[in-house]
């Protein structure tokens, strides 16, 4: 489990494009941002 201030691990997750993207490939260029939404978009 990460904890508060610490790095995220390194992962890589489809995009609306269908193209991969992997969190590093925006390391020191970029902030990033996660949000996660349960039970977004599940018609329920």
């Amino acid at each position: 489990m990460v904890e508060v201030g610490q790095p995220a691990p390194d992962f890589t997750l489809p995009a609306h494009s269908g193209e991969n993207v992997t969190l590093s490939q925006y390391k020191g260029q970029k902030n990033v941002i996660l949000s996660f939404h349960v039970a977004s978009f599940t018609g329920g």
